[in-house]
């Protein structure tokens, strides 16, 4: 299985190191790798953004991306008997892990990460994406060599511990929902598809200054308002996070928000209409994406062509807020709401989904 590095967190007080003895594991990733982890959902639902010829045109372009395109391996160690029954047969739930290999203040091998459970109803004509805040405090299932988990932890420990299949088996027991397919995304990768559509335009609810951006002396000020970025300014928007009183929460309503911005962009006609310009996208979208063995981006494009980021929603998943437990600083989950909120995902009832988003 190809070396994917460790989604551990090094902004938290508890750093999980990719091996008992915290070292890196492996030799280090080859260019390729490195740019293999970005935007999936994008790539994802390309094909949905482009009608009629237009997405004819473009599966066959995808196809023949996507025999290039990394698999990893995701479910094979995930003990059959510990996965929740699939309830509704048709609907569809993709776990989205991202992480960001060139962010600044990570150090030591390790990750600031992103969980998203993206659900896709039966009909298709919707998609609801769920952000799982990563120092969420759950039970982590032990790890296949027995030497980590079988304790509570925060949930992205279970990467750091047991790769892709401990984590999906963590994500399937905090919310009893069985994952259908996973992809990874680097969400540094917002820059160079953000460039390749010529920036998108944002609007920064209040001003502040970022002290991890990639201008060279790491400061970067954003100015309360609306306003068009490039790729850099929206990776320094989306990254930030030590701004804001609610830290991560304002980080995952950033990325949400320039996800939202992306796929607005990329459906008008100014993109569409462009051969260069979208070439340009779809390459720095697909050339990105590592994805499960079995998941077709060709298929599930075709299968979502209908869908628009209108049709889009962006949840969290319900919590009480931040706590301590000894000296790590964690967030607690609301454990009666996450139970109904997850049943109803488990269901594919849409509008009990949807009234979370209210």
């Amino acid at each position: 299985m190809p070396h994917h590095p460790s989604l551990a967190e090094s902004d938290s007080t508890e750093v999980i190191p990719a091996t008992p003895d915290g070292s890196s594991t492996g030799a280090p990733p080859k260019r390729r790798r490195r740019r293999t982890r970005r935007i999936v959902l994008i790539t994802l639902l390309v094909l949905a953004l482009l009608g009629g010829g237009g997405a004819v045109a473009a599966g066959i372009y995808v196809h023949s991306l996507e025999s290039g395109i990394e698999r990893v391996e995701a479910f094979d160690e995930v003990p059959e008997e510990s996965r929740p029954v699939k309830v509704a047969k048709d609907a569809k739930n993709i776990l989205i892990l991202g992480s960001d290999t060139r962010d600044p203040s990570s150090t030591g091998g390790s990750r600031s990460d992103t969980i998203i459970l993206a659900h896709l109803p039966a009909d298709r004509s919707s998609a609801q994406l769920v952000s799982i805040p990563r120092d969420t405090w759950v039970n982590v299932p032990k790890s296949k060599d027995g030497k980590h988990g079988g304790r509570d932890a925060k949930i992205n420990a279970a990467y750091a511990w047991g790769g892709i299949p401990l984590m999906v088996q963590t994500v399937e027991k905090f919310t009893g929902v069985r994952i259908d397919h996973v992809a990874l995304v680097d969400f540094a990768g917002f820059k160079e598809i953000v460039d390749a559509l010529g920036g998108v335009q944002l609007t920064v609810e209040e001003s502040f200054t970022s002290t991890h951006s990639l201008l060279p002396g790491g400061r970067r000020e954003f100015k309360k308002g609306k306003q068009v970025m490039d790729g850099a300014q929206a990776l320094d928007y989306a990254r930030e996070r030590y701004a804001f009183k609610d830290g991560d929460f304002a980080r995952i309503r950033h990325q949400q928000q320039v996800i939202r911005a992306i796929l607005d962009k990329a459906a008008s006609g100014g993109t569409l209409a462009n051969p260069a310009k979208l070439n340009s996208f779809i390459r720095a979208s697909a050339d990105a994406v590592s994805v499960d063995k079995t998941l077709s981006l060709l298929d599930m494009g075709t299968e979502l062509r209908h869908l628009r980021s209108g049709n889009l929603t962006f949840l969290t998943s319900p919590t009480k807020g931040t706590g301590r437990v000894g000296d790590e600083s964690v967030v607690f989950a609301k454990t009666d709401e996450v139970k109904t909120f997850y049943d109803a995902v488990r269901r594919d009832a849409v509008p009990e989904i949807l009234s979370r988003a209210k």
